[in-house]
């Protein structure tokens, strides 16, 4: 009786706000139609779902003082996802003999369409019923190759997993005008970029800030119907400076909060700017290091970094489906991968941490599944994978990590990143366990990563299974006890499972690192959250060099 009350307390409560967003109800409509006349259908499809996207957004950047840009944008971008079969064989199975560079059927067809902005209902359902027949055609010739297919000698993996349909309708968004005060940012901008003015040698003193405000639809034949909202203020600072041997060296300050409110005052980022500035002028004559192999501290931002690259991608759960993969973690699962006193978490649910909203946050995934708390691996045991509804073997169930961008199918993907430690040491004790271990090893010094910019992996097995981090503040830490020194050329490099075998000690103290990540469903908002990181042995490569030549003629003033 409760449950049964549950279903109708939400359908009505989907009734109420069909009737307020007239694209909720429009696409409702459309879908009711298409399914009543597929089931007359010899082949019909057993799931189809929308997945609607409507954005707005707008980019302002502002450099040395003066306005460079600022621009909105609006866009209602549509996914049709049309499966022809059943959960176990559907028109996305993988190919036989899959050869490398193969395209995935999700990744070779056209499956998104912008949508009206208006919402007239005859010009909406016209596209829907365009973009459905279209998709229905391809899925319906892709399932008859499939079945030509000679599966019956293989376990078969189902294709889709059966979840629980789900009712959830956000209020409407208010006025995008209401967000946010365009002219009063442009003023902001402007004078947070004009403290980059005077100092000759910095060739780009830049602050931008991209703000945005998407709701989210997702309608499918199952019966879901889930509506959620999502808002954003990205805030970023970027200096870069000509050192004297004409290499361009760049720092990068960034700000998250899920309403411009939030981010931090003025005068607070104008602080971290003087700092920002100082380490410029300083990044200037600082020497170049060389390759080095050896200790290192990851300090937690680098740290976060660092497991969302070479861990998170890892075990994501896709590409354990996919032959071209490298499937590092594949059949894994109970076994030692990191030390006994780390934790891996992935929490979705988390709106933020110590104050700081957290970019990963969501109810439901971009599949209509519910998000949830992954304990991915438990005292360095590995334990699950982020799941998508594309089972893989003993995982035949979502765990609310199926994510794709506006316009992308979605794909099993990172969400809130944690790094849980029980045996915490302070950054003093960190460091004194890294000269220790430099004096193993006969070495001068380890390096010290404050910060990082981003970074990329490769996960495929028909390249190097290697990674590379980008960080922008890297420091000597010697052991003769002389002050650390700030040295600028490094990239961090190395492969997954020998640099996850060197980490020894974690710090007492997390910091978040906020991102957008990038892979096959396009860029989705990340987090992570980390503590430092004592690893016995990195390997660092020099970055390439941009030259740029002194100026010849003096400053105007």
């Amino acid at each position: 009786m409760k449950l049964f009350c549950i279903v109708i307390n939400s359908l009505i409560c989907l009734q109420v706000f069909a009737q307020e967003d007239a694209l909720l109800g429009i696409v409702e409509k459309e879908l009711e139609r298409e399914i009543s006349e597929f089931a007359e259908f010899s082949n019909p499809p057993y799931y189809l779902a929308y997945r609607i996207s409507d954005v707005y957004s707008h980019y302002i950047t502002s450099s040395f003082g003066s306005l460079i840009s600022s621009n909105g944008n609006r866009d209602r971008v549509m996914v049709t996802d049309v499966r022809v079969g059943d959960y176990n064989l559907d028109n996305t199975h993988p190919k036989e003999n899959n050869r490398q560079f193969d395209i995935p059927f999700e990744m070779d067809r056209q499956h998104s369409v912008k949508l009206p902005l208006d919402n007239r209902q005859e010009a909406l359902r016209f596209v829907i019923w365009q973009q459905t027949q279209q998709m229905y055609r391809q899925s319906l010739s892709r399932f008859k190759e499939v079945r030509n297919q000679n599966t019956t000698d293989k376990k078969l993996i189902a294709d889709f997993s059966k979840e629980e349909p789900y009712i959830y309708v956000e209020a409407p968004l208010r006025d995008f005008t209401t967000f946010f005060d365009e002219k009063d940012w442009i003023q902001r901008l402007k004078k947070i970029s004009k403290s980059f003015l005077n100092h000759p040698d910095i060739v780009d003193g830049d602050a931008s800030i991209d703000i945005g405000m998407e709701r989210k639809y997702l309608l499918s034949s199952e019966g879901s119907r889930i509506v959620q909202n999502r808002t954003y203020a990205y805030l970023t600072i970027r200096g870069t400076v000509r050192a004297d041997d004409g290499d361009i060296v760049p720092l990068h300050q960034s700000y998250f909060a899920f309403e411009p409110a939030g981010l931090p005052t003025d005068d607070l980022i104008l602080a971290d700017v003087a700092t920002m500035i100082g380490k410029l002028n300083q990044l200037r004559t600082v020497p170049v290091a060389e390759p080095y192999t050896g200790p290192a501290i990851l300090y937690s931002r680098a740290a976060g970094v660092f497991f969302h690259e070479i861990f998170g991608h890892r075990i994501e759960g896709h590409r354990l489906k996919d032959k071209t993969d490298g499937q590092t973690f594949k059949g894994k699962v109970g076994e030692q991968v990191l030390p006994k006193t780390l934790n891996i978490v992935f929490d979705p649910t988390m709106k933020s941490h110590n104050g700081q909203d957290l970019n990963g946050y969501y109810q439901y995934d971009d599949e209509g599944v519910k998000s949830k708390r992954i304990n991915v691996v438990e005292k360095g045991l590995l334990k699950s994978f982020l799941m998508s509804r594309t089972p893989i073997e003993n995982f035949t169930k979502s765990n609310g990590h199926g994510r794709a961008e506006a316009g992308a199918k979605a794909v099993s993907r990172q969400s809130n990143l944690f790094v849980e430690n029980s045996d915490a040491v302070s950054m003093d004790d960190l460091r004194k366990m890294l000269i220790e271990e430099c004096k193993k090893q006969n070495k001068k010094y380890g390096y010290l990563f404050m910060d990082v910019v981003g970074g990329f992996t490769n996960t495929g097995r028909y390249m190097p299974n290697a990674f590379n981090i980008f960080p922008t503040e890297v420091y000597r830490i010697y052991v003769d006890k002389r002050p650390d020194e700030l040295v600028r050329g490094v990239d961090l490099i190395g492969t997954p499972l020998a640099m996850f075998a060197e980490i020894t000690a974690a710090g007492d103290k997390s910091e978040v690192f906020t991102g957008f990540c990038g892979a096959e469903s396009g860029n989705v908002p990340v987090t992570a959250i980390s503590p430092s990181l004592f690893v016995k042995r990195i390997e660092t490569q020099k970055k390439p060099s941009a030259q740029v030549e002194k100026p010849i003629l003096k400053m105007p003033n």
